[in-house]
């Protein structure tokens, strides 16, 4: 009997396990492939894929910095504003995927917008139109590749 009560008051001392975090918020560092790491958590961008592209620079910074134009876009988008994270769901490689927003603004509809993404099946109505326009447009992955740098010469 002492046993039990004592066990009981052992279980009763260990406090509870924290409630996983929701949110995340705080500076984000963007890597090569488009995900976020905000307050040291690394996040996706829920509801879109950004696939790869070539590489551009953006020679106006210095140093100038080189990446695949997607993750040139989301910097930029970002700039020196905190990025406040609604976590959602999981990715496959068990990444948590994420709506953020910087400067009130959704990162993942700007990418949308801006021809840099491609909605998946699950994201929400607006992110497929978004990706549809920008389809409809031809720009960003969805467009004409663009040679930046060179001027074309007319033949002689």
């Amino acid at each position: 009997m002492i046993g039990i009560v004592l066990l009981a008051g052992l279980l009763g001392a260990v406090p509870p396990r924290p409630a996983a975090a929701t949110q995340v918020d705080g500076i984000a560092f963007v890597h090569r492939d488009g995900s976020l790491s905000v307050d040291g958590t690394r996040v996706r961008l829920f509801g879109i894929l950004i696939p790869a592209t070539g590489e551009d620079c953006y020679f106006f910074e210095r140093p100038v910095p080189c990446a695949p134009r997607a993750v040139l876009a989301l910097k930029f988008d970002i700039g020196l504003d905190f990025v406040h994270c609604r976590l959602r769901a999981r990715a496959e490689d068990g990444t948590p995927t994420a709506v953020c927003r910087a400067g009130g603004r959704d990162l993942a509809a700007r990418l949308l917008r801006q021809g840099w993404a491609a909605a998946l099946p699950h994201a929400p109505d607006r992110y497929r139109i978004l990706e549809r326009i920008a389809r409809e447009r031809h720009i960003g992955i969805w467009g004409i590749p663009v040679v930046r740098g060179r001027i074309p010469v007319a033949p002689r």
